[in-house]
């Protein structure tokens, strides 16, 4: 693969001392024995950037013969001379962030993430028989759902791929599986309308604790609803509420009704309650979007 900063080609704005960091990085990774990629993620793929955005690389490796810690190591060195990077091992950052580097340079801010090819496309071929994980407490605030591998794969632009991996995996992520669809509107509207059971008999007792922790959790399930009915891959909650505006499909002044739930939850049995209908509300209007893909099951 082409890697000089004149051959360098990406379909996004990169500032020129950042298409220059970039451009020797890519040269440097390239070169690391059992790096099988490398990748542009973040908000330059997802089109999102500002010109402060930091540079967020995926680095790929097959589950038996990964690179060498010290090898990454020794090129976030060279490059933050100023501030000693942090460079982790593998699964340091949990079993789905899994691990990576944060780099201060002259350039800006550079983060590496490690991604396991394996992992990757076991998770792919999960989804595409419409399984999908969560991992609550791997971050904040609603946890990592397996589904943002595909998503990763889906918006990431290929910087190192010299034998086609991330193109076949991009492949093998269009078009959107129709059973992770059936799966993710099913699953998530039947946790909604069961959270909402429990967020009821919270809100009769006035228990702002309990209540507050259901509106949460119910919200974060009706956001994967609205990804997965748009055929969209959820890749964080960072700008979900902003994304899921430009769907076509979706309640009406979504984000605002969301906005109010959380913000005004209120604290007395009554204001309790009323905040309940106001998410419930939320929830028929997700279903019918639905329609015969989730039928409800308890009377709310």
């Amino acid at each position: 693969m082409e890697t000089s900063p004149e051959k360098l080609t990406l379909p996004v704005e990169v500032p020129p001392e950042k298409r220059a960091m970039l451009t020797a990085l890519t040269e440097q990774l390239a070169a690391i024995p059992g790096l099988q990629a490398v990748v542009l993620g973040g908000s330059y793929a997802q089109g999102t950037q500002r010109p402060e955005s930091d540079l967020d690389l995926g680095l790929y490796y097959r589950e038996q013969s990964p690179f060498a810690i010290d090898a990454i190591r020794q090129v976030a060195s060279a490059i933050s001379p100023d501030q000693p990077p942090v460079v982790t091992d593998f699964y340091e950052w949990g079993a789905w962030v899994n691990g990576g580097a944060w780099i201060h340079t002259a350039a800006g801010k550079v983060d590496f993430l490690y991604r396991n090819l394996d992992h990757v496309r076991r998770v792919i071929s999960d989804a595409q028989a419409g399984k999908v994980a969560l991992d609550y407490a791997q971050q904040p605030p609603y946890g990592f759902r397996s589904v943002i591998y595909l998503a990763e794969t889906h918006i990431c632009l290929p910087l190192v791929d010299p034998v086609g991996t991330i193109a076949d995996l991009k492949r093998a992520v269009i078009p959107y599986p129709s059973r992770l669809k059936a799966g993710v509107i099913h699953n998530s509207l039947w946790s909604v309308e069961f959270t909402l059971l429990h967020a009821r008999s919270f809100a009769g007792q006035g228990d702002v604790y309990n209540t507050v922790g259901c509106l949460t959790r119910a919200l974060s399930d009706l956001t994967q609803v609205l990804f997965a009915l748009n055929e969209a891959y959820f890749i964080s909650d960072k700008r979900a509420l902003a994304t899921i505006e430009t769907f076509p499909l979706k309640p009406d002044a979504y984000a605002a009704r969301v906005t109010d739930i959380l913000a005004h939850p209120g604290g007395t049995a009554e204001a309790l309650a009323q905040t309940v209908d106001a998410l419930s509300a939320l929830f028929r209007d997700a279903v019918e979007l639905a329609g015969s893909a989730y039928q409800p099951k308890f009377a709310l």
